[in-house]
């Protein structure tokens, strides 16, 4: 049956080191050396935007120590940083301003701009504003893993994991990524659990979920904090309606949500697994803690999932020999 988690308080480690996970698999072969690509991510590290610039990438220290390296190696896993500042002027900014000297120049010559002319007006006033709007600084977490042929990027989307990735792929010479796709569509495996009341073995299913049609109604069902185990929800995807998130838990250690784009949000690690380790923001203590639960719940997810596709998929570990699924096999066990 479905595990619904009591409505108890988890504590949860004051510093998450990984938010959101969205997995990249590197193709086979990257030579992938430490000096060489610290000298790549140097060469390319954050310089603040310019007064009229509207968008500035680059990589800063992970451990967030002035002048540190840009890329750190803890247990064996790298982790990097990207910086992100953007400068924005309101859109709702520039078109009054420019509507403004549309009418100023209508006023004076007794003539109209053609559309031509009122694009360029609109950029020579964007030029003129940029200096004088503020700007806003995001940053982006990665975690390559080299043994496992894998990257996980904390975006909140995939399009902006993508970006990263993109940049990741420019940066460093010879790497190849692709986000990792499994046999069975989420959504799908998703929906199955609900209906059968059957999450996979080590995971349970919690309280939040959202159920959205996929016709041309575009109908919206969220469930927040609430049983999922009930004929309502049954009946929700009996009439269409697949799920696209749904809150879960592995092995009472890690909580997520599962999307149905394969991405993990609100990643968090619950009350027990940092015990002994550091309460003063050990940068090392908390990438090996995290990484090595990230390590053994990925695998289980992608295994859940009927395993990667793809020519340089992992088999899914808990298979027999005709490559159905085990859901008996507990991984919180091993």
């Amino acid at each position: 049956m479905i595990g619904v988690l009591p409505l108890c308080n988890f504590h949860f480690l004051h510093l998450n080191m990984f938010k959101n996970a969205i997995i990249y698999k590197i193709a086979p072969g990257w030579d992938a050396q430490m000096t060489p690509i610290e000298a790549c991510l140097q060469t390319n590290q954050f310089v603040e935007c310019g007064p009229s610039q509207e968008l500035s990438l680059g990589w800063v220290p992970p451990r967030g120590q002035p002048n540190g390296p840009m890329l750190e190696s803890v247990a064996g896993q790298w982790i990097l940083k990207l910086m992100i500042e953007s400068r924005n002027v309101p859109a709702t900014v520039l078109n009054r301003k420019a509507a403004e000297r549309v009418a100023q120049i209508e006023a004076s010559t007794g003539r109209k701009p053609g559309k031509k002319e009122a694009r360029e007006i609109k950029e020579d006033l964007l030029h003129e504003l940029l200096p004088l709007a503020f700007t806003q600084q995001s940053s982006v977490l990665m975690w390559i893993n080299r043994a496992d042929l894998f990257v996980l990027i904390d975006a909140a989307s995939i399009a902006q994991a993508d970006e990263v990735a993109t940049l990741l792929v420019k940066t460093l010479p010879g790497l190849a990524l692709q986000l990792v796709s499994t046999q069975l569509a989420p959504a799908t495996a998703m929906a199955d659990w609900l209906v059968t009341q059957e999450a996979p073995a080590g995971f349970s299913v919690d309280r939040d979920c959202e159920l959205k049609a996929a016709d041309e109604s575009k109908a919206v069902v969220r469930y927040t904090r609430h049983r999922l185990d009930t004929d309502e929800v049954k009946q929700h995807i009996a009439n269409g309606l697949l799920p696209v998130s749904l809150a879960m838990t592995w092995c009472d250690r890690v909580s997520f949500v599962l999307t149905e784009g394969l991405q993990l949000k609100k990643l968090a690690f619950l009350d027990g697994v940092f015990e002994g380790g550091s309460q003063d923001h050990d940068f090392d203590a908390d990438v090996a803690i995290a990484t090595g639960e990230l390590c053994k719940l990925l695998p289980d997810v992608l295994d859940a999932l009927g395993g990667e596709t793809g020519q340089n998929a992992t088999p899914a570990a808990n298979s027999n020999a005709d490559g159905d699924t085990n859901l008996n096999a507990n991984p919180c066990q091993s």
